[in-house]
């Protein structure tokens, strides 16, 4: 731990490696919204959401993921920073980010396999392992293990749109290295099959991260902020467990990097969600402080750690069990004037609805599209309605992101 964490409370200051200051340690967690422009790039809603969540009080905000090619995305709607992006609009959201005085990191990132087969585009892999979903796996495309020239392609990319994020006034960037995106397909042993320098131990399935670390740190300036969003586990037998987890971050420690953020599962083992695919059970509010608690007595990083927490009390747990910096998401889609609520009233409750469909799937899409609505509802200026129908939402985000995908493609010359 860098800092004495003992009596902290969650709306006390904290200075990170780099000098940065945060006014508190709440910090808004990243979620896709999807609410990017026909030219992906952000808009007033996004301009609206973000400012909501700055003038509630938050210490910093992490954007949702960024993407940094924009054939490999995530889903339609999404947003893309690539080198000759026009970064007038970026500019625009970094501002209205700040407006409360919250400090703005964006989240860059890279889908790898975790594609939709209908957005086209590229499906990259460290090697050709497809999802595994079951009855929904052909919703996902068959991904082409990558080249060298595919690697360092990617290394440059994440560097181009670090160096743009840098320009356009965000004050840092985070590298998503979890939920089984391409960088952590790099460092499960399930989906890296490879022989190679980029394979095998450890060493080699952390190169693409620390690559992109170490390059991204030669460019920007020092008091620029640069963090890693990690898997403490993939929740998956056979997969990045705790122990590697612990080892990488002690070769981040190495790198100099400013935070590190702990979460865990992928599409195939949501444990971001609360559910794993290896049957382990995780805590009703701050699903991962176990690990983050393991990890942060490890290493002088410091440590922030996410995961369903909507309670005063649990940011409190998590401040004085070892990690720094408390990561909510959901909660600020339903209440984003949480942190200005907490400062008056501590005993303040997010309830959100949790989808318990049998089908684990369709009810993490639910969960997903119940967010994301809330997102849209703050970005036009109006209130979260917490009651929505799970099953009517998911339909209509299906309905919409239909929609969204025609768009892209055709945009993207990829119909």
């Amino acid at each position: 731990m860098s800092q004495d964490s003992t009596a902290s409370s969650p709306l006390s200051a904290f200075i990170l490696p780099n000098g940065q200051s945060v006014k508190n340690r709440i910090v808004k967690a990243s979620m896709e919204e999807g609410m990017g422009d026909a030219n992906q790039a952000p808009d007033q809603n996004l301009f609206n959401l973000y400012r909501a969540w700055s003038e509630g009080g938050v210490g910093a905000i992490l954007t949702g993921n960024v993407m940094i090619d924009r054939l490999a995305m995530t889903r339609p709607g999404g947003v893309v920073l690539e080198k000759d992006t026009d970064l007038s609009p970026f500019k625009t959201w970094a501002s209205h980010a700040q407006s409360g005085g919250s400090k703005v990191w964006m989240q860059i990132n890279h889908p790898g396999r975790q594609v939709f087969a209908n957005m086209k585009g590229k499906v990259l892999s460290p090697s050709s392992v497809a999802l595994k979903m079951g009855k929904h796996s052909k919703l996902f495309g068959q991904p082409k293990a990558m080249t060298e020239s595919d690697i360092n392609d990617v290394i440059q990319r994440f560097v181009d749109t670090a160096l743009q994020a840098e320009k356009a006034g965000f004050d840092g960037v985070q590298i998503h290295a979890a939920h089984g995106y391409l960088i952590a397909q790099f460092l499960s042993p399930l989906t890296n099959q490879r022989d190679d320098d980029w394979g095998g131990a450890l060493e080699n399935r952390a190169r693409i991260l620390l690559s992109v670390v170490q390059q991204i740190k030669q460019q920007v300036s020092a008091d620029f902020t640069v963090a890693v969003k990690l898997n403490s586990a993939d929740f998956q037998r056979g997969g990045f467990d705790l122990g590697e987890a612990k080892q990488v971050v002690k070769m981040l420690q190495q790198e100099g990097i400013d935070f590190v953020e702990l979460s865990g599962g992928s599409y195939e083992s949501p444990a971001m969600q609360g559910k794993t695919a290896d049957g382990r059970t995780l805590e009703r509010e701050a699903y991962f402080l176990k690990f983050a608690k393991e990890i942060a007595e490890s290493t002088q990083l410091p440590v922030m750690t996410t995961g369903g927490i909507r309670r005063f009390a649990t940011a409190e747990q998590v401040v004085n069990s070892g990690p720094e910096l408390v990561g909510i998401a959901s909660a600020l889609a339903f209440a984003p004037d949480l942190v200005n609520k907490w400062q008056h009233d501590k005993a303040f409750v997010v309830e959100n609805k949790t989808v318990t469909w049998k089908d684990k799937t369709l009810a993490g899409l639910a969960t997903m599209a119940l967010v994301t609505r809330q997102l849209r509802r703050l970005g036009k200026n109006k209130s979260p309605k917490p009651n929505d129908s799970p099953f009517v939402t998911l339909l209509l985000e299906q309905l919409r992101k239909a929609k969204l995908t025609k768009r892209y493609l055709k945009r993207n010359g990829l119909n």
